[in-house]
């Protein structure tokens, strides 16, 4: 029997209230603990009205959605067993698994700092990787680096 990779929770989300974007949704999911969605889109909601209040010439979902793109790796390293050594190898990410990467990295970042509410942290690290710096965009770069150093092992990726 054949188990499918993936559920179907892409198909079974609704856009959110204000914005009426899918991908909202699927942050403000990621966002949420032990199953309070209420207050996880709360803390985004105020997020993004922190971030209408700063950046006055660009709607606040659009910074979002740019501060995501811009955090998306365009490559990782993956471990390879080849011959008994294990070898880190730079492969392309696809545009599901750089979305997931990208909020979790998001969310991380906005965690580990600590002494002001979720909102200000939040909207601090969108408008961060808006402006393509942060804790987010270092991630990023590492990962990058990671994969630019291990560009020799590249052709063990079959």
């Amino acid at each position: 029997m054949a188990y499918k990779k993936f559920t179907a929770s892409l198909k079974t989300l609704k856009p959110d209230a204000r914005f009426d974007s899918r991908l909202v949704s699927k942050f403000v999911n990621s966002l949420m603990n032990d199953g309070n969605k209420c207050a996880a889109i709360r803390v985004f909601y105020e997020a993004m009205d922190i971030v209408a209040g700063k950046i006055k010439d660009v709607p606040p979902l659009e910074v979002f959605e740019t501060a995501l793109s811009n955090v998306k790796p365009e490559v990782e390293v993956r471990s390879k067993r080849v011959g008994g050594a294990n070898y880190q190898v730079p492969m392309s990410v696809r545009n599901k698994r750089a979305q997931s990467l990208a909020i979790r990295w998001l969310i991380q970042a906005s965690r580990a700092k600590t002494g002001r509410p979720m909102a200000q942290r939040l909207a601090e690290e969108f408008m961060a990787a808006y402006r393509r710096e942060g804790t987010a965009m270092t991630t990023r770069d590492n990962v990058h680096r990671m994969a630019e150093a291990n560009k020799a092992f590249a052709h063990f990726a079959w």
